[in-house]
């Protein structure tokens, strides 16, 4: 099964450099073998369930510890020939 997952640690911090919080969660999942798309409002991962699941379990750890004070996430479920992720 294939997860596609976004996310946005907060604060923000205005322009300039990603705020240390965003950047943890980034690096970790590239890390853990994935490839993240990193954005100015978020950040967004998709790949196998067994892969995904416990990357963002660990990626909601990482960026709390790097300072962020609210994460929101959300996880789309599709199958990897239905087209939807």
């Amino acid at each position: 099964m294939i997860l596609r997952a976004e996310f946005t640690t907060e604060p923000f911090e205005g322009e300039g450099e990603p705020p240390a919080h965003a950047v943890a969660a980034r690096d970790y999942l590239r890390a853990a073998g994935l490839e993240p798309e990193f954005g100015p409002l978020g950040t967004s991962v998709s790949g196998e369930r067994d892969a995904v699941l416990p990357a963002l379990a660990a990626v909601l750890d990482t960026a709390l510890t790097a300072g962020a004070h609210r994460i929101t996430l959300q996880v789309t479920v599709g199958e990897a020939d239905d087209g939807q992720v």
